[in-house]
């Protein structure tokens, strides 16, 4: 059985998260607060960062990066774009 939180990043209720994906204080603030669809709009902006910024997950400052960037994205004012970055399923034909 599924069930419904009020989801920050989508403004309205929603079906919400299985689990905890972040650890911590953080990660039961993501499972109370994020639906399922507003965590993968969050994923997919998280893959266009490290593919723009060629980030490595693993190393400590690529993770704090990220980490910054996904309580900005998830319950701040919302992570921008690196400058210059053109989404490519949105770029026309003579792109």
């Amino acid at each position: 059985m599924s069930r419904n939180v009020q989801c920050v990043v989508l403004g309205h209720a929603a079906e919400g998260l299985d689990y905890a994906p972040y650890p911590g204080e953080l990660g039961r603030r993501i499972y109370n607060e994020v639906s399922k669809e507003g965590w993968q709009r969050w994923v997919a902006h998280q893959t266009m960062l490290i593919n723009e910024y060629r980030l490595t997950p693993i190393e400590p400052k690529a993770r704090q990066f990220l980490a910054a960037e996904m309580q900005k994205f998830l319950f701040g004012t919302g992570a921008a774009k690196p400058e210059g970055f053109v989404d490519p399923g949105k770029a026309g034909p003579d792109s």
